[in-house]
């Protein structure tokens, strides 16, 4: 978890100095003058574990025993490397990738060509320590999906999310940004999920962050959920797209007792109104973000119409 602000990932995927002793099968790394990275691919179910056995990613005998193989690997590239990231290795997108180009998927070169694919590269998290079978797992997931969001996001915009393509563009983030601090800000205290639908050329544009923000202002949330946020925001103000915004929790100082985000009970057993649920919806029609005129609900979540963003400071 990460305090507000823009997250950009570092867009390579690189790695140098001596391997470590054990090496997965579907790890890449080359050299950078900058630093030493370590780069891997996780199946992130038994699922996907049985259907990537043709290919030998990996000698252990389950999933179970695969995740802490994994973990062994994570944790001693850590030690040998300044950097170590990871992302999904999901056997269907690396199927469609093996056929695009030809490649035969029970080749190494295959899986290294498919890891360090350069539109699949927002798709890496830096990997910290973090237990593989707790949140880190079901991040990776998420992450897969937030780079395939912000993949079509990029073509929207011509190729300028992470070019410097523009003014119009990196205008149009900043208001997205400011957007979403307002949605916040707005809201107080508290634990709460954004829930974010653009409609856009190619399909709807989706987006979900969860957030604790506490009562000094401080807020927590990933940064690839941030990314995603700014990013769909963004695309919407810039194609001047129709877009429905909800955000909903738990309102108030349950904060100061919560695990992380989606975690909201008192601590002490305060008074019920010191803990509200709440929900807010906010319609675009392209260009500004106003209330809903009455109310919505998006993705099973009903909200009431939110508060005027233009009184948040």
């Amino acid at each position: 978890m990460s305090r507000n602000g823009r997250a950009r990932r570092t867009p390579d995927c690189t790695a140098a100095g001596p391997r470590p002793r054990t090496r997965s099968r579907h790890e890449r790394r080359r050299a950078d003058s900058a630093e030493q990275a370590f780069v891997i691919g996780v199946l992130t179910s038994a699922a996907d574990f049985e259907r990537a056995g043709a290919w030998r990613l990996s000698d252990a005998p389950d999933y179970e025993s695969y995740l802490r193989d994994t973990a062994e690997l994570l944790d001693e590239a850590r030690r040998g490397f300044d950097t170590v990231r990871a992302r999904m290795f999901h056997p269907q997108d690396f199927e469609e990738f093996c056929l695009l180009h030809g490649l035969d998927p029970a080749e190494p070169g295959a899986r290294d060509r498919y890891l360090v694919n350069p539109p699949l590269q927002t798709q890496l998290l830096a990997y910290q320590g973090e237990e593989l079978t707790g949140d880190f797992v079901p991040r990776l997931v998420r992450a897969r999906e937030n780079g395939l969001t912000l993949r079509h996001a990029d073509l929207l915009l011509d190729g300028g999310l992470y070019e410097e393509h523009g003014r119009a563009v990196r205008e149009a983030y900043q208001r997205g940004a400011e957007v979403f601090r307002r949605m916040l800000v707005g809201a107080g205290s508290g634990v709460y999920e954004l829930r974010l639908a653009v409609d856009a050329p190619g399909g709807r544009l989706t987006a979900t962050a969860r957030v604790l923000q506490w009562e000094d202002g401080v807020v927590r949330v990933n940064d690839e959920d941030l990314e995603l946020i700014c990013a769909v925001l963004c695309a919407g103000l810039a194609r001047e797209l129709p877009a429905l915004a909800v955000l909903h929790g738990t309102r108030g100082s349950a904060a100061a007792g919560a695990g992380g985000a989606g975690a909201g009970e008192p601590r002490d057993g305060a008074a019920d109104q010191c803990f509200r649920r709440a929900a807010w919806a906010w319609a675009s029609g392209g260009q500004d973000w106003a209330p809903t005129a009455a109310q919505v609900r998006l993705d099973g979540v009903a909200a009431e119409p939110g508060y005027s963003l233009g009184t948040v400071r």
